[in-house]
């Protein structure tokens, strides 16, 4: 990852912050995300892939119910 100035730099580190805290489960937590959304998933459907950082980081979910 290449920055060019500190603006983009502060988009990585939010882009990242975000990720960490809502999207990625957490081992220490019993693989729970530290703030959950409260959506109940659908056990079986279509998977969505969102990206973050040009697409270092991925988030898979399913539509809610």
């Amino acid at each position: 990852m290449i920055l060019f100035s500190e603006t983009s730099l502060r988009k990585a580190v939010s882009e990242f912050v975000t990720h960490y805290h809502i999207e990625r489960n957490h081992q220490g937590l019993d693989n729970r995300l530290i703030t959950p959304t409260g959506n109940i998933t659908q056990p079986d459907g279509i998977v969505h892939r969102r990206e973050r950082l040009g697409g270092m980081l991925s988030y898979y979910y399913r539509e809610a119910a």
